[in-house]
């Protein structure tokens, strides 16, 4: 476990962030001067204890840290607030991976857990929100001053994520766009995986910002943070993840309409094939007929009899042109 302390009366110059060790958090924990962060980046023993036992969160709590949770959530408990958000990593096939970052927001400190990871997820997906908020720490473009400062840092970092997959989603969506306007397809089953790949991305994405912005609205509802500055960042938050999930919507959409406008496209030219396949098939088939009944009669016999061969021919010939004359009357060439 990695456990900080982060000085709110820290002057120009002056560190706002410091490294400490786990034994120090109970004397951590007194002070009336900054703000404790520890955060677990892998579940073991230690953490366990640490959030049992030093800082005595709810059992459920402690359990939904431990296992993953497949929705985010909230509960507030007397002194801490527990939050559950998940961020999105692409992987292979189309596949969008969930990662989970759960948070324990009290008066003045901030846990962070990270839910458990699918094996073939780089571990370093799960510390994107946590390594962007300790750049910003050090870097002094961040001097909270209460926990929930710290809390909405996290999430201004994983909108951030969310928002930076958009990008790269839609980026894919333009380039599917041009290729289909520009009839540059290529292997016909490729693309169309490629159009349902980006449309599953754009869903996740929407997904995810949409039940983390019930979250947030939830916060509002019951002023998690209290009032003041805490409810306005909360909102903050609900608006971020709205906006996030209406941008994901939109280009979702617009993917939609370039699938639709392919697929009738396609759909067109297998209808035209199919009206000219009909009109061969109705200029053949009566000549077909016809000579099948009196081919062998006519033809294959000890003599030809060019007399009915003739009358044969010229009505196969007036047959065929009066299909012909009759399917362009109904359009069909």
């Amino acid at each position: 476990m990695d456990v900080r302390f982060v000085r709110t009366s820290a002057g120009a110059g002056e560190p706002v962030l410091s490294d400490h060790a786990v034994a120090d958090l109970p004397q951590l924990l007194d002070r009336t001067d900054g703000i404790v962060w520890v955060d677990a980046p892998t579940w073991d023993d230690e953490a366990e204890r640490v959030l049992a036992e030093v800082f005595e969160f709810h059992p459920l709590a402690v359990r939904d840290s431990r296992e993953r949770n497949q929705v985010p959530k909230v509960h507030v408990y007397p002194g801490h607030v527990f939050l559950v958000l998940h961020a999105p990593h692409p992987g292979r096939a189309g596949h969008v991976h969930y990662v989970e970052l759960d948070q324990f927001v009290g008066p003045n400190f901030l846990v962070t857990a990270h839910g458990p990871l699918n094996p073939v997820v780089d571990p370093v997906a799960a510390t994107v929100e946590t390594e962007s908020l300790i750049h910003r720490l050090q870097s002094g473009r961040l001097r909270p001053t209460a926990s929930y400062e710290l809390s909405h840092g996290l999430t201004s970092s994983l909108t951030g994520r969310l928002r930076a997959l958009i990008a790269t989603l839609t980026q894919d969506v333009w380039g599917l766009e041009q290729r289909v306007t520009g009839g540059h397809l290529g292997d016909a089953e490729q693309f169309l995986e490629e159009m349902f790949r980006a449309r599953h991305g754009l869903l996740a994405v929407e997904t995810i910002a949409s039940l983390s912005r019930e979250v947030y609205a939830r916060m509002a509802k019951i002023e998690a943070f209290g009032p003041g500055h805490g409810q306005y960042l909360i909102e903050d938050s609900v608006d971020q993840f709205e906006r996030l999930r209406a941008m994901a919507h939109g280009q979702k959409d617009y993917l939609v309409g370039t699938i639709e406008f392919y697929q009738a496209r396609t759909n067109t030219k297998m209808t035209i094939a199919a009206e000219r396949l009909a009109v061969i098939a109705a200029v053949t088939l009566p000549i077909t007929a016809l000579s099948s009944i009196y081919g062998m009669n006519v033809i294959v016999n000890d003599e030809t009899h060019y007399g009915q061969l003739a009358v044969l021919l010229a009505i196969m010939l007036a047959m065929s042109v009066s299909l012909l004359i009759w399917s362009k009357r109904k359009g069909w060439w």
